[in-house]
């Protein structure tokens, strides 16, 4: 049986898709989205994508993970962004947003296969190690 414990948790699944969407969900728009467990806790546990209005882990005994927690951190680094894109004016808007989705998709490929081992819980009672285990 499982408790309010998050220490019992030995093992987390997660879908890689759930954890890129998160991601990328986090970098497009204003919101916060994160991989979410919810009590009660035991050994192996499902992470399940999460979008914050407001963060109530606290009230709800959940934990949050962030989702660039489970992602290698050089893929993180390399997600494209449209800094400097719009220099040639508003004519090339379309053209520029093309070509950004291509690049999220092509780094959303790159991103699915870039799932950590393990994840470092933030619990009330410290950091909690546990591995990461990929759904498909």
């Amino acid at each position: 049986m499982g408790g309010d414990d998050p220490s019992a948790i030995r093992s987390l699944a997660i879908t890689a898709e759930d954890a890129v969407d998160a991601y990328a969900y986090g970098r497009e728009n204003p919101g916060t989205a994160v991989l979410r467990i919810t009590p009660p806790f035991h050994g192996r546990m499902r992470a399940r994508l999460h979008v914050c209005r407001t963060d109530d882990a606290a009230a709800t005994g959940a934990i949050h993970v962030p989702p660039g927690d489970v992602i290698d951190d050089d893929v993180l680094e390399a997600y494209p962004t449209l800094e400097g894109e719009f220099d040639s004016g508003p004519t090339d808007t379309e053209r520029v947003r093309k070509r950004h989705a291509e690049a999220v998709g092509e780094w959303r490929s790159r991103a699915r296969e870039a799932i950590v081992d393990r994840v470092t819980l933030e619990t009330v009672d410290g950091d909690h190690v546990v591995e990461v285990n990929r759904l498909e």
